[in-house]
């Protein structure tokens, strides 16, 4: 359904306390020079039973709790300046309040990832310096949403889901006992990076459309069984069996397209975003802020569909050690790598699919004082060929938010066996 929002008011929120002198100067690492130019978003949904239904108290508790975390998370108060560093000047963060005009209900029963986008502050491809900001939106059954923005530039998706669970520690009275760690320049020191485009790969969000496709436990489970590699006795993880079976769907898809003239000459990539921090030497903790991610590419064979994809992945991701993090933070070679790539994807001679997974993430400990979330939703993200893994609400099954070219989810929505499998579209 379409939602209508109605900004309310607009106000600019600043940390309590100055942040002092020596910390004002906040230098971007190289991951964080080269993640993407663009604001990642969600929206936590709380129903009218979780709280008293008075927006007055919620809205000025979110705003105290918020300007008193920005003391502890300076840089997100601060402007980004020139992909090199974050003046923490204390300017503060955008916080806008709107009302919605429909029931907090419809849209967690029959979510549109695209009309989400209207729940957020910010227009998710156009990065100002502006680090962070917040809507809160007021629905007319007295349910509220808090859309909230987060740019790339500065953090990756761990580091966001800890920031607003330390918020809404703060917001609900707890002492938030995260000590939070700014140290990624230290470790991933920056570089020159002329002649990279941290927005390659962004797209219009007009060119793209996201869909959310839900998979219960009972058949993620079937497809576990379905991917075991008898062998080696190795049964995959959840992630790993979904990719392999979103990927067959996939692959088939982009077999079947006819009126591609270049599709044999093209090589096709699978991409898994991988966490850092645990493959370290020594390992970070989770609350280290900031890019701590990398990704492997998987050369899939487009002729057996998934079969083997599973290992082929898992072997890539145990490339990525502590040795191939020394190699990172040297940085010259990794930027070299990235550029090369980038112009073979330019030239339309490589066509990626990449996984990100959020499963097991933070997301529904995000409790401000009112009781854990309702659902918690993505909006449309604005690359192609993007899968994003998010836990169902219970955990046991997953929401896979998916975005394609508007003919190929044409094609890929109705596929017989994805919809086998798929319980929710």
């Amino acid at each position: 359904m379409k939602i209508e929002v109605e900004i309310v008011s607009k106000e600019i929120i600043k940390p309590s306390s100055p942040t002092p002198d020596h910390l004002r100067h906040y230098q971007l690492s190289f991951l964080d020079q080269i993640s993407p130019l663009v604001y990642n978003p969600l929206v936590i949904f709380f129903a009218k039973q979780s709280f008293n239904n008075n927006t007055h108290m919620i809205s000025n508790q979110l705003k105290k709790s918020l300007s008193d975390i920005l003391t502890r998370y300076y840089p997100l108060a601060g402007r980004v300046r020139d992909n090199k560093f974050i003046d923490c000047n204390d300017k503060g963060v955008p916080f806008l309040e709107t009302r919605v005009r429909c029931q907090i209900s419809n849209i967690i029963q029959n979510p549109i990832p695209s009309e989400l986008n209207k729940l957020v502050p910010f227009q998710l491809d156009n990065v100002t310096d502006i680090a962070f900001g917040v809507q809160l939106n007021l629905f007319d059954c007295g349910g509220v949403a808090i859309g909230t923005c987060l740019s790339h530039q500065i953090a990756d998706a761990l580091s966001f889901f800890v920031f607003l669970n330390s918020w809404a520690a703060t917001s609900r009275g707890q002492p938030d006992i995260v000590r939070t760690e700014f140290v990624s320049a230290a470790l991933f020191p920056p570089i020159n990076t002329s002649g990279f485009d941290p927005r390659i790969g962004v797209v219009k969000e007009e060119n793209t459309v996201c869909k959310r496709f839900v998979f219960d436990a009972p058949a993620i489970e079937a497809l576990r069984d379905k991917y075991v590699d008898h062998e080696n006795q190795n049964r995959p993880s959840r992630v790993e069996a979904l990719s392999a079976f979103l990927w067959s769907r996939i692959s088939l898809m982009a077999k079947e397209n006819k009126t591609d003239q270049h599709h044999h000459q093209r090589v096709f990539v699978v991409i898994h975003a991988v966490n850092l921090r645990p493959r370290m030497e020594p390992p970070l903790p989770e609350y280290s802020f900031g890019n701590y991610y990398r990704f492997t590419i998987t050369f899939p064979s487009m002729d057996n569909g998934e079969d083997g994809l599973v290992q082929q992945v898992r072997d890539q991701i145990k490339n990525i050690d502590k040795d191939y993090v020394k190699k990172l933070q040297d940085g010259n070679s990794h930027l070299d790598f990235l550029k090369e790539s980038s112009s073979r994807f330019m030239k339309g001679e490589m066509v990626s699919f990449s996984f990100t997974s959020l499963c097991k993430f933070p997301l529904y400990d995000t409790d401000f004082g009112w009781g854990k979330p309702t659902w918690v939703g993505s909006p449309a993200l604005t690359f192609k060929n993007l899968v994003i893994f998010v836990d169902t609400k219970l955990g046991d099954g997953i929401e896979a938010y998916i975005s394609f070219k508007v003919e190929d989810m044409a094609k890929f929505q109705v596929d017989e066996e994805l919809l086998a499998y798929c319980n929710e579209v």
